[in-house]
């Protein structure tokens, strides 16, 4: 995507979208709407998703290596199976969401809350002890 493509994308209303299988590496969608979208398979790779909204969002097999998720709601978003392998999730609040088989790598989750997200079946690379320090 372009530069101006871009800019376009930080803060825009795309809630219940389906992107399903979007290639929007680096992509700037700081303080965007992505409430209940479809985002499964997405490439969200190095993209800045800073205060973005995506309570209830799917996001299954995703793709959010070093992403920035830095105070992203994420309450209830299903994050199976996605890679979120050195993403900045620090403050973020994904309470009730489903991580289960989830790559947390590297991943910053400081101040991040987890309250009631579904860990089980284990998760990536990433003790439970790191999650809830």
């Amino acid at each position: 995507m372009n530069t101006k493509t871009t800019a376009l994308l930080a803060g825009a209303n795309l809630e219940g979208a389906n992107l399903r299988g979007v290639d929007l590496r680096k992509v700037n969608l700081r303080g965007a709407n992505l409430c209940s979208s479809n985002l499964s398979g997405v490439d969200l790779s190095g993209a800045d998703l800073e205060g973005a909204l995506l309570a209830g969002a799917n996001l299954e097999g995703a793709n959010l290596r070093d992403a920035d998720l830095r105070g992203a709601l994420l309450t209830c978003a299903n994050l199976r199976d996605a890679d979120l392998r050195g993403a900045n999730l620090q403050e973020a609040l994904l309470t009730c969401s489903n991580l289960v088989g989830a790559d947390l790598s590297e991943a910053n989750l400081s101040g991040a809350n987890l309250s009631g997200a579904d860990l089980s079946g284990g998760v990536q690379s990433y003790s439970l002890t790191q999650l809830l320090d």
